[in-house]
């Protein structure tokens, strides 16, 4: 009897489950105007993500070609997959005291599973995640990026 019983409790079960699931559907059939899919490719030139997408890892540029990285490496030990790589180089200042920056900030796009630890760990705001979302190529060392541009130096005066 106790069996019988618990064959029918595991029916009514399902069958209120797959009534709310169904309910889900049918709000959104009745009322398509709260949907938010995209007609990707097709809106490809309007599409807008929202801001708390996380598409990449890019570092700012000002106009002057300034950045933020004082290269710490707070990022590239945050990183669990190692998908960070900064490259230093010592040089010396006017004042003839030696500084460290950056040489290559690497960042290996196929290698991060885009879980934001470096972009919360980073002291300075210097990198970011980008917008960005089409990444498919054929050859695989395209998705190793160096994020400083060429000829780049880090802002004197970093504003808040």
């Amino acid at each position: 009897m106790k069996a019988i019983f618990h064959y029918v409790n595991d029916i009514i079960k399902g069958l209120s489950t797959l009534v709310s699931g169904m309910a889900v559907t049918g709000h959104y059939f009745f009322r398509p105007k709260l949907i938010t899919t995209q007609q990707y490719p097709e809106n490809r030139s309007t599409l807008k993500m929202k801001e708390r997408f996380r598409g990449e890892v890019i570092m700012p540029h000002d106009t002057n070609n300034h950045h933020r990285c004082t290269g710490c490496g707070i990022c590239e030990m945050n990183c669990p997959n190692g998908s960070i790589e900064i490259i230093t180089k010592m040089i010396e200042t006017p004042e003839g005291k030696k500084k460290k920056v950056i040489d290559k900030h690497i960042y290996h796009l196929g290698m991060c599973t885009l879980c934001n630890l470096c972009i919360k760990a980073c002291p300075t705001g210097a990198i970011v995640m980008g917008q960005n979302f089409e990444h498919a190529v054929w050859d695989r060392s395209k998705l190793t990026k160096v994020l400083n541009q060429p000829g780049s130096e880090i802002m004197t005066e970093v504003k808040e």
